[in-house]
């Protein structure tokens, strides 16, 4: 199996407030501290949407132009804040030909997998 470098994402709130405009996302626990902290969070959450765009960008970053994302699915298994660094990992777990299944998965800042995926990439002459 290969692993792919890992890629760590620190969301800010300018992040969040750029990603609540680009995918109409306004929710509040994603920009409101005391609706957050009412809901029993320490923080603002990270957009779900948010983390797997951060796996998309694992992917197309190690592939690099060798090759193109054809699916991605990605599953949310816990919470992750802002101001705290989420590291997206991943590895490919089987090949056929020009095509390869990937398992991805990101890590709040201690270590817990909260959010899980798989990918499938095509790799492309060059």
């Amino acid at each position: 199996m290969t692993d792919l470098p890992h890629l760590t994402e620190t969301t800010t709130l300018r992040r969040l407030v750029e990603y609540a405009g680009a995918s109409g996302d306004f929710y509040d626990m994603h920009y409101d501290l005391d609706f957050a902290h009412a809901l029993g969070h320490p923080d603002l959450a990270v957009h779900g949407l948010l983390k797997a765009a951060y796996l998309g960008r694992l992917v197309t970053g190690w592939l690099a132009g060798r090759g193109r994302l054809t699916v991605l699915e990605v599953s949310y298994r816990g919470m992750d804040f802002r101001d705290r660094p989420h590291t997206c990992r991943g590895r490919v777990v089987s090949t056929d030909g020009e095509r390869a299944e990937l398992e991805l998965w990101g890590e709040d800042d201690q270590g817990r997998r909260t959010t899980l995926g798989r990918a499938e990439i095509i790799y492309e002459e060059q």
